[in-house]
């Protein structure tokens, strides 16, 4: 079978705002829709992403329905130029502290994401998750899902790879699944021969503007800071420049906190400081809190930006997200998959499509 003419498309379920559909398009492959049951997502996918974003719970959508309503744009069963995206949320299965009541649900997605997979047979299939799922692959259902994969034809890799390996300014582990029933080879994307920092991504040498804690920029809503009280506004200014952390005000009976009190080895970066010559650390939805993570600016007395978290996310400078919280914003950019690590897996499935044969 030859390929090399074909347009590559994909169908993006649990797509958020559009992380992985925006690497998927700038690497060429046509996305004919994205899957969310979150409305608050939908303006920014859409102002982003050149496809409809279909508001759903992937546990009432049927398989029939979802292909009766993208059949005119060329969505069909055992099509080889199709991509199927399960970037399934991943709170059951995060080593972050989490309701786990509360994300009960989430551990059973992949399961309904396979039911998608059976139906359309599509030539390609691309799960991402947090390396968590790895660790209990029967409860989390997924060595079911490898091997059924296997078993009907496709080629498997399924690893845990640091996405500042492959062009993202941050430290971040995720689990990635790509799967190929076109040819036999095992497709994975292609690492960058060096690792990208936060001073190639930050700052005022890449245009941004200098801020305080707590500003709101009229012009630029992601320009956004959160606000500091007082208190916690002194112990960040305690926080040594590019890399302290909350050990440099331990010893200010006013500044400590009670419960860091004799509990030295816990939540070391709480209150850090980022570093200018390493990447960020991993992009929660709460970066915007110095309080839940080493998200301090690494020489201004702030946590990070909203648009400043979107680009170390590798989001470009004009992605434009509707949103009116910081909350939401975080949200969308903190449960991303980096745009940039998502086109290097949509390179690599298009050049294993470019010489399928």
């Amino acid at each position: 079978m030859n390929t090399n003419n074909r347009r590559l498309k994909a169908v993006d379920f649990f797509c958020s705002g559009g992380g992985m559909s925006y690497g998927m398009q700038t690497a060429g492959v046509d996305i004919l829709a994205g899957i969310d049951n979150d409305p608050k997502c939908k303006e920014t996918y859409e102002a982003n992403i050149n496809a409809e974003f279909i508001e759903a719970d992937v546990f009432e959508l049927k398989e029939q329905e979802l292909e009766e309503q993208l059949k005119e744009k060329g969505l069909k069963k055992d099509d080889d130029d199709l991509i199927l995206i399960g970037c399934t949320p991943c709170q059951f299965w995060s080593t972050i502290r989490t309701d786990k009541e509360k994300a009960e649900k989430t551990k059973n997605l992949l399961t309904e994401f396979h039911r998608f997979v059976k139906h359309f047979n599509p030539g390609y299939v691309v799960v991402e998750n947090v390396p968590g799922i790895l660790k209990n692959k029967k409860k989390s259902k997924l060595s079911g899902f490898i091997n059924w994969l296997k078993k009907n034809g496709y080629k498997v890799h399924a690893n845990v790879h640091n996405v500042n390996e492959y062009g993202v300014p941050q430290s971040r582990k995720r689990f990635t699944l790509i799967a190929n029933r076109v040819n036999r080879k095992v497709i994975e994307p292609e690492a960058c021969k060096t690792n990208p920092t936060l001073r190639e991504f930050i700052g005022p040498d890449n245009g941004f503007p200098i801020l305080c804690a707590g500003h709101k920029d009229p012009k630029d809503y992601m320009n956004t800071t959160a606000g500091l009280n007082d208190l916690n506004l002194r112990r960040v200014r305690r926080v040594r420049h590019d890399g302290g952390n909350r050990f440099d005000f331990a010893d200010d009976p006013e500044l400590q906190l009670d419960c860091f009190i004799g509990k030295d080895n816990s939540f070391r970066d709480t209150f850090g400081r980022l570093r200018w010559d390493k990447p960020s650390s991993t992009i929660t939805t709460k970066f915007f809190s110095i309080s839940c993570g080493r998200f301090a600016h690494p020489e201004e007395d702030r946590a990070l930006s909203l648009r400043e978290g979107a680009v170390l996310q590798t989001f470009p400078r004009d992605y434009n997200f509707r949103t009116t919280t910081i909350a939401d914003t975080a949200r969308i950019i903190g449960n991303a998959v980096p745009p940039e690590y998502s086109k290097r897996i949509g390179l690599s499935i298009k050049q294993n499509h470019l010489n399928a044969v």
